[in-house]
């Protein structure tokens, strides 16, 4: 960041008590647009500014991911997404995403094998699953789990120290897998599995949702590398919701395991994090092929209150960069398994199909995003509904330290404190209840 000495805004405000003027600077960054600090303008009007949902402030520098939505852009560190999903691991992206660098062989030998000795979870916490229901959703056990983990690795949680920061980063990213993974299988009544040391990130994974004890299981190439590439594109989407949300509870000097407690239930908002699952249920709704073109007349129909999930996105206004990767691989996926007749996927190919060629679509940049793709992959995995916001926690727990990192680490970070515009009631005098009546 640096200021654009030659270039200022100016605002003159008329109101009832006076004028007000101010001369606010303006900051570029290295890419994107550049903005506007209001830091002084209460000290130079007596103003705030008002922006609900912070759709036009900027909270916070960062240097981890960019995103051009008009350009369908999303970089890493400057890499961009389809370069590292289809090119690096999802460890490999995990290390990018902490230290700034890829790493070289013997610095990512070192931190896989130290990652993987972190998957282990204290035997004490085991105890914790028992006193959930049978039929908690697995979000409800994670987002609680994660926040106790700070009574067991107290040895990372000061802050102020970069060594402790680092070793709590590590220690999300290798445990939340294994908590998401007994999370799984608590809720079906299965003995949980130990994660495996000598197993890469993704297959491990893979192998505690599905293994079981006596029956020994083989994790299928091609499905845990579609399993890596759906945690690389949704490992960070710069400051989204969740991510906002560790970094105001990270602000406080909270420790990491509560902060990204705090991230997993925003994430957990169906408005968030729930999109695939959203995506699904639509398919669902529209039952078989031949229902497509009256559900399609009722998208249209901007009376009838129906949308298209998995279509679209918020940021990219034209198509979005990862759903590019996660097309190919969902059709990798659907012919590995032999899956190309079963119906909800033959109908969500189908409905792909036309929605990227009608002009109505194709002109208001509906084309199908992550969600799309990723809520078919899962399905098709095996993995029931209730838990794909949990894949997506696990994904984005690497952007969340990444990000809290970041923050503890800047030395001009503050105790977020947005302000109100206040349209209560103005003073008055309190009234005893003897003369209220």
């Amino acid at each position: 960041m640096q200021n654009n000495k030659n270039t200022s805004a100016s605002l003159h405000v008329e109101s009832a008590t006076g004028a007000a003027g101010a001369t606010l600077p303006v900051l570029d960054g290295s890419m994107g647009p550049s903005v506007i600090d209001v830091r002084t303008l209460s000290q130079q009007t007596g103003m705030f500014s008002f922006d609900p949902g912070f759709g036009g402030t900027a909270a916070c520098t960062s240097s981890i991911t960019f995103i051009d939505g008009d350009e369908g852009v999303l970089l890493h560190r400057g890499y961009p997404i389809e370069e590292l999903a289809l090119n690096a691991s999802f460890t490999e992206t995990a290390y990018l995403l902490l230290y700034g660098e890829l790493p070289t062989s013997a610095q990512y030998h070192d931190f896989c094998t130290d990652m993987y000795t972190h998957r282990m979870l204290n035997e004490q916490i085991r105890n914790f699953f028992n006193g959930f229901r049978r039929d908690a959703h697995p979000m409800a056990i994670l987002c609680g789990t994660v926040a106790a983990l700070s009574a067991f690795y107290n040895d990372g949680l000061d802050v102020s120290r970069a060594e402790a920061r680092d070793l709590s980063a590590r220690r999300l990213i290798a445990k939340i897998p294994t908590i998401a993974a007994w999370a799984y299988k608590y809720t079906i009544g299965e003995p949980f599995i130990y994660p495996d040391e000598a197993m890469p990130f993704s297959e491990n994974f893979l192998h505690m949702l599905f293994a079981r004890p006596g029956n020994h299981y083989k994790v299928n190439p091609v499905l845990a590398r579609a399993m890596d590439r759906i945690l690389i594109l949704h490992a960070d989407h710069e400051q989204n919701a969740s991510t906002t949300t560790v970094r105001l509870v990270g602000s406080t000097g909270a420790n990491p395991f509560a902060c990204i407690s705090a991230g997993i239930a925003a994430l957990w908002g169906p408005a968030h994090g729930g999109a695939n699952e959203a995506a699904l249920a639509m398919l669902e709704s529209i039952g078989t092929r031949e229902g497509i073109p009256a559900f399609m007349e009722k998208v249209k129909d901007r009376n009838s209150g129906i949308r298209l999930m998995g279509f679209g996105h918020r940021v990219y206004k034209n198509f979005d960069p990862r759903a590019k990767i996660l097309q190919a691989t969902c059709h990798e996926v659907i012919e590995e398994l032999g899956l190309d007749r079963d119906p909800l996927l033959d109908l969500a190919m189908e409905l792909e199909r036309i929605a990227t060629e009608d002009e109505y679509f194709v002109s208001r940049g509906l084309y199908p995003n992550v969600d799309f793709y990723s809520g078919l992959i899962l399905k098709a995995l095996g993995i029931p509904t209730s838990m794909f916001t949990v894949l997506f926690a696990v994904a984005r727990t690497v952007g969340w330290v990444s990000q809290w990192k970041e923050m503890s680490e800047d030395p001009a970070g503050r105790i977020n404190r947005p302000r109100q515009l206040y349209v209560g009631e103005k003073k008055r005098s309190f009234t005893p209840m003897k003369d209220r009546d």
